[in-house]
């Protein structure tokens, strides 16, 4: 009997603490309700956020811009270089050329996910400008190379070094903006990209021709000494002017830093907390255990893939008769309506984020198309119309699907989602290691073998981000 007492009162003491404890997650609950609900409805939050908005916007989409200006300007000027005499001056054959372009692109895909890392857990402000000097600086010594083999050994130097800043980049976007915010901001920051194809065409004509044999130094030559040393001299400045994270911005009052976070975990649950750490190990397991990050790969393989026709802009629009000099301004068009397409695409994409999918595979459609009609065109103007309409194309959804992937692992740790983001940016550059190949010089002028393996990608791509626009819209993204 005495035992049956005690088994009872047992029973009643944990049933009471059940219910003590249902009623406390029942009250949490409740009381997250209410003051999202509060919060949400606050007009006064909702003016101090628009303002923080526009204080973000001003510390780091300018600082970003540039720096991914230079960036570009850094890694594509071998394109430039080329024409205006590199190959005849180091004799290489278009085989030590393509080299020359992959090797970069080796070293950047290795170390992409490593520099996240190491990013997720320093100092965007400091991290970011000091790889800036560090590849700036190997920039310049491009300039004095005389072999092949020096000029590949700086290539794979650079790449090691700008590993880290476009996947930092997508991890500092990421942490600062909400979903609906990111487009916008991605295709701010993919125009600098633009951009600078078209500046790097106009400075690269100007520097190539006005300054040949200045100080008995060739124009291309000239080219890495000048665009180097912009990007030593911008990196000095960005290291007082980059944000850090949320929490531990130091341009943020406490005020500041707590909407900042708070903002996105009322949004979407974005884990802003610094308390939430993952090794790198679980890290790297978490997001590749991941559906989604497998998909998203492979449709940025798919258009990075397709872009690494960028690349021979000067040597394609060379091929319409051109010389060196005109068909370095030739390209500054393709450019022009790339960047203005790209900005109403990211304009409009915030509108209907949940639609980002469906914009991407429409942009593809109509690059494949160009990229068909292309090999079957022969009169020059003409193939030179649709190569300013298929860059479009190619840009427009490059940043998108940037701003696509960022939102979806907005629920990640910032370990997780830095190892997540990094991967699919390295995976995407990987396709540009076969790309460097697409080209020849002996297919010259048709270039059928590039433009049908750009046509065969596209039509991959549509048929991911179509699928990636039906898994929007039955919410399996946000699982």
């Amino acid at each position: 009997m005495l035992q049956a007492r005690k088994d009872s009162a047992a029973h009643s003491l944990v049933s009471n603490m059940s219910l003590a404890k249902r009623s406390s997650y029942d009250k949490d609950a409740a009381d997250i309700s209410k003051n999202i609900a509060h919060i949400e409805s606050n007009s006064s939050w909702q003016e101090r956020e628009r303002a923080l908005v526009r204080k973000i916007d001003l510390f780091l989409l300018p600082t970003i811009w540039l720096m991914y200006l230079l960036s570009y300007v850094d890694r594509t000027n071998i394109g430039n270089a080329k024409i205006a005499g590199m190959q005849d001056d180091l004799h290489l054959s278009s085989g030590q050329y393509s080299i020359s372009l992959i090797v970069f692109f080796v070293s950047y895909v290795i170390f992409e996910v490593p520099s996240n890392l190491i990013l997720s857990r320093s100092r965007p402000s400091i991290f970011l400008p000091t790889i800036m000097i560090l590849w700036g600086t190997v920039t310049c010594c491009m300039a004095v190379v005389q072999s092949y083999r020096q000029l590949v050994a700086l290539r794979f130097v650079l790449g090691i070094l700008e590993a880290g800043f476009a996947p930092g980049v997508l991890l500092i976007l990421s942490s600062w903006y909400k979903r609906e915010e990111q487009s916008k901001r991605f295709a701010v920051y993919i125009s600098a990209a633009i951009l600078s194809g078209a500046f790097g065409g106009l400075l690269a004509g100007a520097i190539t021709k006005d300054l040949e044999g200045a100080h008995g130094i060739r124009g291309w030559r000239w080219l890495f000494i000048v665009e180097g040393a912009a990007s030593v001299g911008w990196a000095c400045v960005a290291r007082f002017l980059l944000l850090d994270f949320p929490l531990t911005s130091k341009y943020l009052s406490e005020s500041e830093r707590r909407l900042a976070s708070e903002r996105l975990m009322v949004n979407d649950g974005t884990c802003a907390s610094d308390e939430m750490r993952l090794g790198p190990l679980e890290a790297l397991k978490r997001s590749l255990m991941d559906w989604k990050v497998w998909l998203f790969t492979a449709g940025y393989m798919v258009i990075v893939g397709s872009s690494t026709l960028s690349y021979f802009y000067p040597t394609l629009v060379k091929g319409l008769g051109y010389e060196s000099n005109k068909a370095q301004y030739m390209t500054v068009p393709i450019y022009a309506v790339a960047f203005v397409c790209n900005a109403l695409t990211g304009y409009f994409a915030d509108k209907i984020p949940h639609k980002r999918g469906f914009i991407i595979a429409s942009w593809l459609t109509l690059a494949l198309c160009c990229s068909v009609a292309t090999t079957i065109a022969t009169n020059f103007m003409a193939r030179y119309v649709l190569l300013v309409f298929m860059a479009a194309g190619l840009w427009s959804s490059n940043a998108l699907s940037l701003s696509f992937a960022s939102s979806s692992f907005a629920n990640l740790s910032r370990e997780a989602r830095a190892v997540s983001l990094a991967f699919v940016n390295a995976m995407g550059n990987l396709a540009q290691i076969y790309g460097a190949y697409l080209f020849p010089s002996e297919d010259a002028p048709r270039y059928v073998m590039g433009f049908s393996v750009v046509s065969a990608m596209c039509a991959l791509g549509v048929g991911v981000y179509g699928m990636l626009y039906m898994a929007t819209k039955r919410g399996w993204l946000d699982r």
